[in-house]
């Protein structure tokens, strides 16, 4: 028997499971030993269970036993026999800690947060320094909503046993709960270094690089969660949902397929698989597919909320109100409840009931400011003054010299919620050019450029290589548009190494009333975090200085490098502007760009749904409908409203880094 025990302690399990089935041979009632195979099978990660059944059956009385036998029900997914079996061992040994942490654990996988916690906390009452317990108490607050409780109680793990990988990558879900994105990406790290092997931490810091708009690096992330661990469901369906934001469609649906493989009741991935359907216009069967994840959880808020996003709700719509009313109202955790409250209130201004609209969506917003970093003005308006002082003409004029002077590159940029995809939608339904979405190649290599020495800024050759890699890049992405858009519209805060790098692109820059764009960024769930868009004052602050770094630009750019296309005035004579955008990037004019709703490419903002239609002038003036509740927007209609015209927006050598959010109208 000892050296059956040395072996288990040595992780010999192979050798221990052979030489434990030879012993059971002779001595079938070895209870014993019928508990170290079943020690030996866990290790090796195999099924446990009929061993141990013998073992409580040959030992009735023996808490350890019955304590094992809850482990092998648990990972079986067997969770309320596993329930029976640690609270028999409870029975007969009250203080046994190990079972009660072990209780808590099943108890949460059953949905049971409150009780579990109250099992973890039994568990560290008698053992204090149980670095599982605390963690598995975390885990149980997290659920319950207690982020910052939560995020103590992994900490307390962590101070017992620095190098428990679970206990890094738990902290790393609270503080993502928190709005913490940095100390996240920090804690799944340090879970990674603990163990490089930890499929679940590779597919959590996916998660969070994608919520900073970093897809590149998330999509890595899950391919290496995969590498691992090959079955890993939610890493397929989250890799479909990077993919899908990266304008990959097919890819997405295929790995959301494989989640389906795997996991037939997956409503995450039927949900993806919804999204990508209403990106290419199929509607109808993005709600059948949105519909088919409600009857696998009929109380899914975001499977409910999706159904919003894809057409205009009406009266006859009470039944769906109804449904989301009723979630809506159970306790819900931030992150499922701010979807829904978004969709109620689209609901509610889509049947213009627009008081119990603006209560809507502004609880989604303030739940939403819970989770995110706070915008920080200060910082803001200390950037915008030092790119006022450090840019001039001098530095444009020395930068472009020996620049590219290509012409393929379009560029469409503005505040979110500006009229971008509009303008997007109608230049795609032209023969000649290629729509390749929402690039983040400026907003990375910016933030390279501004890390160099100011003598290697100065450097052409760094600007050159900036415009080779990037005409490369919209190579890969179509080899014969003669004219490829980039609508990125935060790339506003890079025109100017834009410019520097390409002066023979152009820039096409939407503008819209300022309240009404604002308004449209306070109704959007943004896919990424968009730090200024959930308080209306931060709102108006970010827009002041948008237009402040654009009265500058103005001033120091060549006239004839930007188009300014006023929303409004695209609406009330498309023909016109829509001659004026091919004129000044270059083309003749096609009567497809008039039927832009007909065209047949993915689209993956927001406007998914508006670009499909005939065009409206529902959206001008749309703010006068929240006029009571909008005092903080309201002084943005003194500012002059020829000061959002402008040139193209010189480089920013300060750290400017606009949020990226999927851009919309």
């Amino acid at each position: 028997m000892h050296r059956l025990l040395a072996l288990i302690k040595a992780a010999r399990y192979l050798e221990a499971e052979n030489e434990a089935r030879d012993i059971l041979n002779l001595h079938p009632t070895a209870a014993v030993v019928w508990q170290v195979l079943g020690l030996a099978l866990t290790g090796q990660g195999r099924d446990a269970l009929q061993p141990l059944e013998m073992a409580a059956q040959l030992l009735p009385n023996d808490a350890g036993v019955h304590n094992n036998l809850g482990n092998a029900l648990g990972r079986l997914g067997e969770l309320d026999e596993a329930v029976a079996s640690f609270r028999r061992a409870l029975l007969l040994n009250p203080d046994f800690a190990e079972a009660h942490n072990n209780l808590g654990h099943a108890l949460l996988d059953l949905g049971q947060p409150g009780n579990a916690a109250a099992s973890c906390c039994r568990a560290i009452g008698l053992r204090p320094r149980y670095a599982e317990a605390h963690d598995n108490l975390g885990c149980a607050l997290l659920e319950l909503g207690r982020f910052d409780e939560a995020a103590a109680s992994h900490r307390r793990a962590l101070e017992i046993e620095p190098g428990f990988a679970e206990a890094h990558n738990n902290l790393g879900l609270a503080s993502l709960e928190l709005g913490r994105v940095d100390d996240a990406l920090a804690s799944y790290r340090r879970a990674l270094d603990s163990n490089p092997e930890f499929a679940e931490a590779h597919n959590n810091l996916g998660n969070a690089l994608r919520s900073v708009g970093k897809l590149d690096h998330a999509v890595a992330s899950y391919r290496r969660a995969l590498e691992i661990k090959p079955n890993f469901a939610a890493a397929h369906c989250n890799l479909g949902i990077a993919q899908r934001l990266q304008g990959r469609t097919a890819e997405a649906q295929a790995s959301c397929r494989r989640a389906l493989e795997i996991d037939p009741q997956s409503t995450a991935a039927l949900m993806v698989l919804a999204d990508a359907s209403a990106d290419r216009g199929q509607f109808a069967e993005a709600e059948d597919l949105f519909n088919r994840a409600l009857s696998i959880e009929p109380e899914s808020p975001e499977a409910c909320a999706g159904i919003v996003r894809l057409r205009k709700m009406t009266p006859s719509d009470a039944a769906w109100l109804a449904r989301a009313q009723r979630i809506a109202g159970q306790p819900l955790p931030a992150r499922q409840e701010v979807p829904l409250r978004y969709a109620i209130g689209k609901h509610f201004d889509d049947v213009k009931d627009f008081e119990q609209a603006f209560i809507h969506f502004q609880r989604a917003n303030e739940l939403t400011k819970l989770r995110r970093a706070k915008h920080d003005r200060l910082q803001l308006t200390q950037v915008v003054d030092r790119i006022i002082q450090t840019h001039d003409p001098n530095w444009l004029e020395e930068s472009r010299m020996d620049a590219h002077e290509s012409a393929r590159p379009v560029f469409i940029v503005g505040m979110l919620r500006s009229g971008t995809t509009l303008a997007e939608q109608i230049l795609a339904s032209h023969p000649n050019v290629f729509a390749a979405g929402e690039l983040t190649y400026w907003n990375t290599e910016s933030a390279v450029y501004q890390s160099s020495t100011p003598d290697s800024r100065s450097d052409r050759t760094l600007l050159r290589k900036l415009a080779d890699d990037y005409l490369r890049l919209l190579q890969d992405l179509s080899d014969d548009a003669l004219r490829v858009v980039d609508k990125m519209p935060t790339n506003f805060a890079f025109l100017g190494l834009i410019h520097a790098a390409l002066p023979g692109a152009r820039i096409i820059h939407m503008q819209r009333n300022p309240i009404d764009t604002c308004l449209s960024i306070y109704f959007q769930d943004f896919e990424t975090a968009v730090s200024y868009a959930n308080d209306l004052e931060d709102l108006a602050h970010y827009y002041a200085e948008y237009l402040r770094i654009m009265k500058h630009w103005r001033s120091v750019l060549p006239e004839d490098a930007i188009l300014d296309v006023p929303y409004e005035g695209l609406v009330d004579d498309q023909e016109a502007w829509s001659r004026k955008m091919l004129e000044f990037i270059g083309l003749p004019w096609d009567p497809r760009c008039l039927d832009f709703h007909e065209t047949r490419r993915a689209v993956i903002t927001a406007s998914k749904w508006q670009v499909r239609q005939k065009i409206t002038s529902a959206s001008v003036l749309r703010w006068r409908n929240y006029e009571k509740f909008l005092g903080p927007l309201l002084y943005l209609t003194e500012l002059d409203p020829q000061g959002v015209r402008c040139s193209i927006l010189a480089h920013t050598r300060g750290p400017f880094r606009p949020d990226q959010g999927d851009s919309n109208e």
